[in-house]
């Protein structure tokens, strides 16, 4: 999932090196938490939260297969 994550905002954001994904797991979830530039901040949210709400589809639905919940934070 991890890796998952960080294809994505890489391709989304001006500073691709800047892009750092930490990952949290527990017994119930996993958790992604998603650094980038402060720049790049708006890139990744998007427009009233819509690619946010993307990424977090798109990890959902590769997560389903594992039976773990997967939650996706952008930390800045």
């Amino acid at each position: 999932m991890k890796e998952l994550v960080e294809v994505i905002a890489k391709s989304l954001v001006d500073e691709p090196d800047e892009v750092v994904v930490t990952e949290t797991v527990n017994e119930k979830a996993i958790l992604l938490e998603l650094h980038v530039a402060q720049k790049d901040m708006g890139k990744v949210i998007g427009k009233q939260g819509r690619i946010a709400k993307a990424i977090r589809s798109v990890v959902k639905a590769a997560a389903s297969k594992d039976d773990k919940k997967v939650i996706v934070e952008i930390v800045q």
